[in-house]
Order: C-alpha cells, then sequence, then structure tokens
C-alpha cells in the first residue's frame, strides 16, 4: 500500500497545528496522528527542507518563526458538518457573550467556504436545534464565561457576587478561576476563594455579577484535573440496593453523582452497591423516585429515613 497521500496529509496537518499553537510538543502530534516520534521528527525534517521556518527546543517542542502563515485553508466537508454542531451547541450552552463571539468567528470561517460547501451548509443547519432544561446563566450576568476565560488566560482576579444553595444569601467575593467545566446539565468553575481562603466551586446560574479585577493571581494553581480528581475525605456509608433490571439502565448517568461503587445480577434483578455521604438526604430522595421498583437491603438507617420521608409526604397528601 502506498503511503505517500497518508503521509502528505498528515504533514500538512502538522503544519496547520503548529499554527495554532505558540508551542506544539512532539509527543501531543504523536498521539495525535497515532504514530511514532521518530515519524514525527522526520516529517518536521520534510517541512523544514521544504523551506517552513520552524525551530525547536530540546524538552519544550517545534515552533514557527514568527510572521510566517500557511494561506487560506478550504475545509473537507465533514469538518464543515462539524462546524454546525458546534455552531448550535455556542448558541445554548454559552453565555449570550462568548455564543455571539463565536457567530462571528462563523462568519468568518463561512467566507473561506466553496459555493457547493456553503449550499450544503444551508442545507442541514436549519434542521439541526439544541434544547436545554433548565438557564444556565442568570440574566444579570450575560458574559459569564467569556470573563472567566479572560480571568484565566491573564491570570487576573475576579469579583464575584454569588448567591449560595443552601442559605440563599449572595456574597461577595474575590476569586482566581483556575478552570472551567460541564457536568450534569450546569456548568461550573472552580476557583480559590480568597473569602473562604480555599479552593471551591461556582455554578453559574448562581453567579448575580461577576467582574474582572486588576488584582494578579497570588498562587501558581496546578491544573484543573488535579482539583477534580482529589478524592475529599467525606464520611461515607455503604449503601446496597436490589432494583428491577428495566429500572436500572435508566440509572447510568444519575448513580455516578451518589457514590456508586458496583454492580452485579442477583436473581434476575440488579444489586448496585454505593458509599454515600448523604444517608439522611441526598440518596432517601433519589431513591424514592424509583423506589416502586426497588429494595433498600442496607443500612437500617437509610430504609427508616426513606419511610420517614414518606410519611411526611402521605400527611401533606390528606
Amino acid at each position: 500500500m502506498d503511503e505517500t497521500p497518508k503521509r502528505f496529509d498528515r504533514i500538512v496537518a502538522i503544519l496547520i497545528q503548529l499554527q495554532s499553537k505558540k508551542i506544539v510538543k512532539a509527543q501531543e502530534l504523536a498521539d495525535r496522528f497515532d504514530c511514532s516520534l521518530r515519524t514525527i521528527y522526520r516529517d518536521i525534517r520534510t517541512l523544514e527542507a521544504s523551506g517552513v521556518p520552524i525551530y525547536s527546543e530540546a524538552g519544550v517542542g517545534y515552533a514557527l518563526m514568527e510572521g510566517y502563515r500557511l494561506p487560506p485553508v478550504m475545509f473537507t466537508r465533514e469538518e464543515v458538518s462539524s462546524f454546525i454542531a458546534a455552531e448550535k451547541l455556542m448558541q445554548k450552552f454559552t453565555d449570550p457573550s462568548l455564543g455571539n463571539h463565536y457567530a462571528s468567528a462563523m462568519y468568518k470561517l463561512k467566507s473561506v467556504l466553496r459555493s457547493n460547501d456553503k449550499d450544503w451548509l444551508s442545507n442541514i443547519e436549519s434542521r439541526v436545534v439544541m434544547q436545554t432544561a433548565e438557564p444556565m446563566f442568570n440574566d444579570n450576568s450575560p458574559n459569564t464565561l467569556a470573563l472567566l476565560f479572560e480571568s484565566i488566560a491573564e491570570k487576573k482576579q475576579i469579583l464575584l457576587s454569588y448567591k449560595t444553595f443552601d442559605k440563599e444569601e449572595v456574597t461577595q467575593r474575590n476569586i482566581e478561576p483556575v478552570g472551567v467545566f460541564h457536568d450534569h446539565n450546569n456548568w461550573y468553575f472552580l476557583g480559590y476563594c480568597h473569602l473562604r481562603k480555599d479552593y471551591r466551586q461556582f455554578r453559574t446560574d448562581r453567579i448575580q455579577a461577576i467582574k474582572k479585577t486588576d488584582c494578579d493571581f497570588t498562587i501558581e494553581h496546578d491544573s484543573l484535573e488535579t482539583y477534580l480528581n482529589k478524592t475529599e475525605t467525606i464520611p461515607t456509608t455503604k449503601v446496597r440496593i436490589l432494583i428491577e433490571k428495566k429500572i436500572a439502565r435508566y440509572l447510568v448517568t444519575e448513580k455516578k453523582y451518589h457514590g456508586f461503587v458496583s454492580e452485579k445480577e442477583v436473581d434476575g434483578k440488579i444489586e448496585m452497591t454505593f458509599m454515600s455521604s448523604s444517608v439522611d438526604n441526598g440518596f432517601p430522595r433519589w431513591f424514592l423516585m424509583f423506589g416502586d421498583y426497588a429494595t433498600i437491603l442496607e443500612p437500617e438507617s437509610l430504609k427508616t429515613r426513606t419511610l420517614e420521608l414518606l410519611e411526611v409526604n402521605r400527611k401533606r397528601l390528606l
């Protein structure tokens, strides 16, 4: 099999990626193209031999000389299709400010498409709809994500007006944002809170106001993944429930938020084991959503608390 076309496409893609970042590591390229470092080194030498001004630094990576640019790039139809999904997601799942910036970028992308590809795009973009279950941002802070991105990039603190979930009170906080993530149909960001003197998570729909300040970060923060992967030392209780198979498959997403550990089939049903940190409130309330199809095996305290909640509900219905 002739590898020449495949290698040509890879070399062009490497050149495009070199333009996308200030520094690109060889391992990053090898991972993307699923090839060896030796292959990447060879392709870089080919680019250099063709006159592309690349400089490298051992242990750092590759970069293009300042000022070097490729001519306009043509997109494949598959890439054009991906723009549609991205645009629809940005319209529904980001704040209005960031969504407007992306819409502006999309006009620029569409301007370089071939006529046939523009027709391709027009024929299907009106047929793609994204829907959200609930608002992800407060109307008083329509530029939340955009400001968070700026703060992280420039390492400037933000001033946050935040409404807590439990006390329903608004507090003013100076925050050093570490990163932004989306989970369970909500946007969150993690940052160092100068009020609490510790790292905290904040949900974007509870942000009442947000403002970037001129204060620099005071701490050199680790990556977002470092903090998200830390296991908190919160006391947990072992929970076992037995649930009908036809219902168990609908809990795939929800169960991880309640300390799911493992599951096994027992007499045609599914036995699930959890290490729950909220046996008194969170877990029993969740259990009641499907409780008519399930049985609590342990602990007894969970059975007692679930019965208490059922009794409260019974009295309210009388």
